[in-house]
């Protein structure tokens, strides 16, 4: 019992081995595989983002390319149509033709106000023309309600800032830089700062963005500068060196945006720019990557936001915070995952085969010591009788004929029975390898009965007890069956009831015939002790009884019940016990009928 215990202990400890491994390496591959997954939608994140930042930016590139490529001249309301680059800022003479500025009565889209801050701190706008220039604007070009609210917006820019609080952001004429970004807030203007300067401490995986970023700041210098130089090209045919033009600056002061740039007329310097419709701006822009984030963000920046280039607009000073992207549709069985399913289901079913391996294993090596234990015994006591009774025989010690006689008949009696052994043995073992049925033979149940009679009456008298068969109208069924193998069945039942029921008061042993639908029944019921519900859970097994349940009980080895019921599922029908737990006992053996 101790040796099964130890082989069981040993195969849980090498399957909770084996399923501990499994656990841990799963567990580490499901780790991998969210931590690639993150990663893959960090890097589709990512990859949107530069896109969007890459679409604003191209929006907005010809808003300040445009506002760049302005002359110096079109910010004044009116300007001498024959000396705008030779005396601009001169008084006009009498009867001199002049022109309106193009921004005077079109106001460019996503611009609110254009200024210009004169060397001497003087504010204008082109669309706020003042005096005499109000007049010419009123009688063909603006109503009074459209100059009083540039006026009023003029007046509203004047007071946030002044000329020397926007030339600390201004780009001087001299130096030829990208778009720079600076931050007024509370009337105060910050110094611009390189998104790129703190490049070795920003983290690693930054570098790849703040290069995307440095190519967008230098795409927009590109269209920038083209625009400037085209300018400057005009400038230079007409008046070299007397006009310098600066590069438009991006800057916030409060909530405003604010575009500005230097120029340089004749040694005076003046400071000109727009103020853009942020608002309108800002939803025109969250428009162009409403595919991608329909619920994204653009803020001005911050001055400590500088590490953050990779989430910066290279054209404007602003922030674009992505929000929540729509949800992409990971399949939840990725391949590693599936890979992980079949190795489980692999380990499940190597497992299950190899305890169903080891417990047929173990329940054979029991069987086989309880055959041999019992087999032992049945050949120990025949064998025992054989070599006294011959010994007396042969040395002439019994002289009575009659004693010679009944030494005789038990002599015969133990041979039969040790070829009842050996021909239950030899029948299982062909059972065990699987070999066919014997030949079919077509007959009637009444005459397979009578066939099998002569053999099971003898059977019985050994036993002093009689057979009483009722077959009645079952009679006639028809089968086509091994009658050999039947026959057999038939036999070790009746040879069973012999042995357990020969001390019943009533000595009868019944066999009657009846129909279970397509199957001839055929019940053999004795009138002995009966069998419990207990011993009925293991009647059916092979080699069930061990040397000491032999010698306590009738001979036998507890294989005629197995072999029964192997033989009539062979040949398509099956042995059941109908009364177990009640008085006598009842084996119904069924035969599939002839169709």
């Amino acid at each position: 019992m101790k040796k099964p215990l130890y082989i069981w202990l040993a195969f849980a400890l090498c399957l909770a081995l084996a399923f501990t491994t499994v656990i841990w390496v799963s567990a580490i591959a499901v780790r991998l595989d969210r931590a690639e997954a993150d990663a893959r939608r960090q890097a589709a994140l990512e990859e949107n983002v530069r896109l969007a930042l890459w679409r604003m930016d191209s929006f907005l590139a010809p808003i300040i390319a445009r506002e760049n490529s302005r002359p110096y001249f079109v910010y004044s309301a009116f300007y001498p149509a024959k000396g705008a680059y030779t005396r601009m800022f001169s008084p006009i003479g009498a009867g001199e033709v002049v022109l309106p500025s193009p921004i005077l009565a079109e106001m460019p889209q996503y611009v609110l106000l254009h200024f210009q801050f004169d060397p001497d701190g003087a504010l204008t706008s082109p669309q706020a023309p003042a005096g005499n220039m109000r007049d010419m604007a009123e009688k063909g070009f603006l109503t009074g309600a459209r100059i009083d609210e540039a006026a009023t917006r003029l007046a509203g820019f004047a007071h946030a800032c002044d000329r020397g609080m926007i030339a600390k952001v201004v780009t001087p004429i001299t130096e030829a830089p990208a778009t720079q970004v600076a931050v007024l807030a509370n009337q105060r203007i910050s110094q611009p700062r390189d998104f790129l300067s703190q490049r070795e401490q920003a983290p690693t995986q930054l570098a790849m963005s703040a290069n995307e970023f440095e190519a967008r700041r230098q795409n927009m210098s590109f269209q920038n500068s083209a625009a400037v130089y085209s300018q400057s090209l005009q400038n230079a045919a007409v008046s070299p060196q007397r006009v310098m033009e600066g590069e438009m600056t991006p800057f916030w002061i409060g909530d405003r945006l604010v575009l500005a740039r230097r120029m340089s007329v004749e040694g005076r310097e003046y400071i000109q720019g727009c103020l853009l419709d942020w608002p309108v701006l800002r939803s025109r822009l969250l428009s162009e990557v409403a595919d991608i984030f329909p619920a994204a963000k653009i803020e001005q920046a911050e001055v400590d936001t500088a590490a953050e280039g990779a989430r910066m607009l290279a054209a404007i000073p602003a922030r674009f915070t992505p929000g929540s992207a729509p949800a992409s549709a990971d399949s939840f069985f990725t391949p590693l995952k599936l890979a992980l399913v079949a190795v489980w289901i692999s380990l499940l079913t190597a497992g299950a085969a190899a305890g169903a391996l080891l417990l047929g294993a173990i329940s054979l090596s029991e069987r086989r010591g309880a055959f041999v234990s019992a087999v032992t015994h049945e050949l120990r006591t025949p064998l025992t009788t054989f070599r006294i009774y011959t010994e007396m025989l042969a040395e002439g010690m019994v002289t009575d004929e009659a004693q010679r006689m009944e030494y005789l008949s038990t002599l015969q009696r133990e041979a039969e029975r040790l070829s009842r052994l050996v021909e239950n043995v030899l029948a299982y073992s062909r059972l065990e390898r699987g070999r066919s049925p014997g030949p079919v033979e077509a007959t009637t149940v009444g005459a397979l009965i009578d066939r099998a009679l002569p053999r099971l009456a003898a059977r019985a008298r050994e036993a002093q007890m009689e057979m009483a068969v009722e077959a009645g109208d079952a009679a006639g069924l028809s089968v086509a069956t091994d009658t050999a193998a039947v026959e057999q069945i038939l036999f070790n039942l009746i040879d069973n009831a012999a042995k357990y029921a020969s001390s019943a008061a009533d000595k009868r042993i019944h066999v009657a015939v009846g129909r279970a639908g397509h199957l001839a029944a055929v019940t053999v019921r004795d009138h002995g002790p009966g069998i419990s519900k207990k011993d009925s859970r293991k009647l059916f097994r092979p080699f069930s009884k061990s040397a000491r349940d032999a010698a306590n009980s009738s001979p036998g080895v507890g294989l005629g019940l197995s072999l029964c019921r192997g033989m009539a599922r062979r040949l398509g029908g099956d042995v059941r016990l109908e009364n177990a737990g009640g008085e006598g006992a009842a084996f119904t053996v069924t035969i599939p009928l002839m169709q």
